[in-house]
């Protein structure tokens, strides 16, 4: 009798099973089919009077063949407006396809220099270069059927496009956001993990979409954690705001003013940064601890220099507490623990999971 209640949901009710158990289900599933085969014969005979000899017919010779997909769409992000659009496009074009290239209109003078300089190195035939707004590509999708879309974004817009190429099927590739969470715990370096954590959330003014939403730190250490962010923070950037010459910006005013809003609507305690420069589209590296899961930062990702820390007392807590929210795209480990490295990497899930570093996953190339 169905009962969807008694399946074991890996990471929510189980770990994941190993390698042995998973083959010990499937030789499982073979004896059926061997112990069962005439039963299974006898049954498709009486619904589709199949014959038992026709299987003889399945086994032939057969070779694979790569093709391009077809007609291509490529969707790119205002935060790395040059990566995020041509590493996708080198894959498209190496699998000899044709593409439509759809840079980001919210870094309006990246998107008017490629679609200015690239149409003379690349083949209008082989690369065609849209420009236009959200829904100037709504219109865009609604006009021509695709073969494949990728995009990268958020999740609001990439559900508008899913919905609106789905009535014909296309297949989609999505690298969206997501809050990915640092865990830091009592055993830590704590001024590398401060250094290390605190380099990738001031990357690109914290506007990556790989890049550390939250932090769940150890209650033994958080008062020292703290320390050491704060004194790194000064050793980058310098005392003032004003000193912050290599410090990226914000993109626009409107995501500047909605970083400020987080900022005056968190109940969560500032315990550095929070100066906010809304001309120049700035918004110092913040620093906010005794953050609740509830609170106003922990809705959806921060994607900016605000650093909310949750305080836990064990591995054990952290774990659940990630694990009661969608999955991250990446989680951050700070342990000198073999078994609390193995824990996270057994009983958590996310796009990658990084020990004692920040963001390096991304300089692997296989």
């Amino acid at each position: 009798m169905f009962d969807i209640t008694k399946l074991k949901v890996p990471f929510v009710d189980r770990e994941p099973s190993s390698i042995s158990d998973r083959k010990e289900i499937l030789k499982r599933l073979r004896d059926f089919f061997i112990e069962k085969e005439d039963d299974l014969c006898h049954v498709l005979n009486l619904d589709l009077h199949k014959l038992s000899r026709t299987f003889v017919s399945f086994f032939d010779t057969t070779i694979i063949k790569q093709q391009p997909l077809g007609r291509v769409l490529i969707i790119g992000a205002w935060n790395y407006p040059i990566n995020l659009l041509f590493l996708p496009l080198i894959g498209a074009l190496g699998a000899g396809n044709a593409v439509v290239l759809k840079p980001s209109e919210l870094a309006p003078e990246t998107e008017a220099y490629i679609a200015r300089v690239l149409p003379s190195y690349i083949d209008e035939t082989v690369c065609q270069i849209f420009l236009g707004n959200a829904e100037e590509t709504k219109k865009l999708l609604d006009e021509y059927r695709f073969d494949h879309v990728f995009y990268t974004g958020g999740e609001n817009a990439a559900r508008s496009i899913l919905s609106q190429i789905s009535k014909n099927l296309t297949p989609a590739t999505l690298e969206l956001g997501g809050k990915s969470p640092v865990y830091v715990d009592e055993t830590a370096d704590l001024p590398l993990t401060a250094k290390r954590m605190m380099w990738a959330k001031a990357l690109n003014a914290g506007q990556t979409c790989v890049g550390p939403d939250y932090v769940l730190c150890h209650e033994k250490v958080l008062d020292n954690l703290i320390k050491e962010c704060i004194e790194i923070v000064k050793k980058f950037y310098g005392e003032e705001l004003e000193q912050w010459a290599d410090y990226s910006r914000i993109v626009n005013k409107k995501h500047t003013a909605r970083l400020a809003a987080l900022l005056q609507n968190t109940k969560g305690e500032k315990v550095f940064g929070g100066k906010i420069d809304l001309e120049n589209k700035i918004i110092e590296l913040t620093i906010v601890k005794n953050v609740q899961a509830d609170d106003v930062l922990m809705g959806e990702e921060i994607f900016g220099p605000i650093l909310p820390i949750i305080t836990v007392s064990s591995s054990d807590e952290a774990i659940n507490f990630v694990l009661k929210r969608p999955k991250p795209l990446t989680t951050y480990v700070f342990t000198s623990k073999n078994d609390i490295q193995e824990a996270w990497k057994c009983r958590t899930t996310s796009g990658s999971i990084v020990f004692n570093e920040c963001i390096m996953q991304l300089a692997r190339m296989s």
